[in-house]
């Protein structure tokens, strides 16, 4: 495909008066094909992907295995109280409750999930034991709430000062319009975390965890515990993580379209391109939202990409541990 077909190709699918970026992956240029990289690889969403990535790899350099690591990893920002969008600290529903949102995947395809839980810092290791210890996937409110406490969890207030006078903030409104940009916006209001790892012997996991968009309605769930939206990996093959307006995410089966594309021979930034156009061209109300993918493949090859300029990632790969811009659609 020469340029000037592909530019009309992408200008045709969807963004109507704004004229997107090329997207790199299908740039008409030659590249080599990338062997396998140098493992562990660990890839997560947002700056606070920065931390938690250290305490995944952390857990791989002591031995332990790669479902420990993801879940060790996201627990780091669960328990930052100035982290408002994970776990203790997150912002609450309109009503002031705060009610968190998780899963994880481990290499031999099983998965725990919970949501909608009040109460408990760590919501990904209730999901991970979902997935160890009982025959479901998803467990949710009250029942996820009460599985906890029955494995030993403490029963804590999740509403910090600050989360709660941004509420109170929030109340002179009530006028719930989820900004595209969470990272632009003050008191470090980030969307979800992510992450995604492959360790030494090419085994995959992810875990993804979040208390959802600020001031949503009492009992609103997004992507992010839904198995094949907010999070899916293959051991086969590779994994995929979502941020963003979960909504948009679940409606296309975000992560899951991610990884059966790289099933079917995509790269990992091909698949996170193709699965951002689907939402341009099949939602329309993608243009008052923000969604962030992140991809890894067995080969430890990473991608990224989001519909608006804005979200970055942190990439812990050869001893390194980078943040990075992601590309996107829009450019602004």
């Amino acid at each position: 495909m020469n340029r000037r077909k592909f530019i009309e190709k992408v200008a045709a699918a969807g963004a109507v008066g704004v004229i997107p970026k090329l997207l790199q992956s299908q740039l008409p240029t030659v590249t080599a094909e990338a062997g396998t990289q140098s493992l562990p690889i660990i890839i997560s969403t947002w700056n606070h992907g920065l931390d938690a990535n250290q305490a995944a790899v952390d857990v791989l350099q002591k031995g332990g295995g790669v479902t420990d690591a993801v879940e060790q990893g996201v627990r780091v920002p669960e328990a930052d109280p100035k982290n408002m969008s994970v776990g203790l600290g997150g912002l609450p529903d309109r009503e002031g409750k705060v009610t968190l949102d998780a899963c994880i995947m481990g290499p031999d395809g099983n998965a725990g999930s919970v949501c909608f839980l009040e109460h408990i810092v760590h919501p990904i290791s209730v999901a991970r034991l979902v997935m160890d210890h009982t025959p479901h996937v998803m467990l949710s409110g009250e029942g996820a709430l009460q599985f906890a406490l029955e494995n030993g969890f403490k029963k804590e207030n999740l509403l910090t000062p600050a989360a709660e006078k941004a509420w109170k903030n929030w109340l002179n409104t009530s006028n719930y319009d989820p900004q595209p940009n969470w990272e632009n916006q003050p008191n470090e209001f980030h969307d979800t975390i992510g992450l995604l790892a492959v360790d030494k012997n090419g085994d995959m996991a992810g875990a993804c965890t979040t208390s959802g968009m600020g001031f949503k309605m009492r009992g609103r769930v997004g992507d992010s515990p839904i198995i094949g939206a907010g999070l899916y990996v293959d051991n086969e093959v590779g994994g995929a993580t979502a941020t963003g307006m979960g909504e948009l995410v679940m409606k296309t089966l975000g992560s899951f379209l991610v990884v059966e594309l790289m099933r079917q021979g995509k790269s990992p930034q091909a698949a996170c391109e193709e699965a951002v156009m689907r939402i341009v061209r099949k939602l329309p109300e993608h243009k008052k939202y923000q969604i962030g993918y992140i991809a890894l493949d067995k080969k430890g090859q990473s991608g990224a990409f989001s519909l608006k300029k804005g979200f970055n990632y942190a990439l812990y790969q050869a001893d390194e541990n980078l943040l990075i811009d992601s590309q996107s659609y829009f450019d602004s």
